[in-house]
């Protein structure tokens, strides 16, 4: 009734919330979606004797897991690493082995430390990259060698420093995961 008197009767600080909902849609769909445009962007980009892309997918995945922990199932691993194979050009199996195994380390990591900040999850999150780039390379099926472990240091490096950034960015996609809508009743 009073709403119909005036319209900016309800444009406090509290009346504006009500009636709001997340949309399951949204708050379903975008971490998945994110991890799968990840795994595709590396596809994209231009092509070096040295491996400097950072394996984008993963890097998401990693981020999810550690910046919303419980979002993502454990099993997530398996069908993030198989979408993750079609796309990086490793041997079909790679991705599903890192991301799963990723996927339970971290789980792992969560239950012994319940309360971090975000340096431990920045040295878990280097640790696990350095292990999937590393073992990505040893079962690429090229002839691996001390060199070319050690041209994988950029790919690394980058990767290591962008971690940040790419959490950073997951936490915006959070916030808009998480967006209210209007429910008509």
């Amino acid at each position: 009734m009073i709403e119909r008197l005036s319209n900016n009767s309800r444009r406090d600080r509290y009346g504006s919330r009500i009636n709001r909902d997340h949309s399951r849609i949204l708050a379903n769909v975008v971490p998945w979606l994110s991890i799968l445009i990840g795994s595709m962007l590396p596809f994209l980009a231009m092509v070096s004797a040295i491996p400097l892309v950072p394996p984008l997918g993963f890097l998401m995945m990693l981020a999810w897991r550690l910046v919303r922990p419980g979002l993502l199932p454990v099993w997530a691993g398996f069908p993030l690493g198989l979408f993750d194979d079609l796309f990086s050009g490793q041997p079909l199996g790679s991705g599903i082995v890192f991301f799963s195994v990723t996927m339970l380390a971290i789980e792992a990591f969560e239950t012994r430390f319940p309360w971090r900040s975000f340096w431990q999850d920045w040295l878990a999150a280097s640790l696990a990259i350095m292990v999937a780039i590393v073992g990505a390379a040893l079962l690429s099926g090229a002839d691996v060698s001390l060199l070319a472990i050690i041209a994988t240091g950029p790919q690394i490096l980058l990767s290591i420093l962008i971690f940040p950034v790419i959490a950073r960015i997951v936490a915006v996609l959070d916030r808009l995961r998480l967006l209210r809508f209007r429910v008509n009743d």
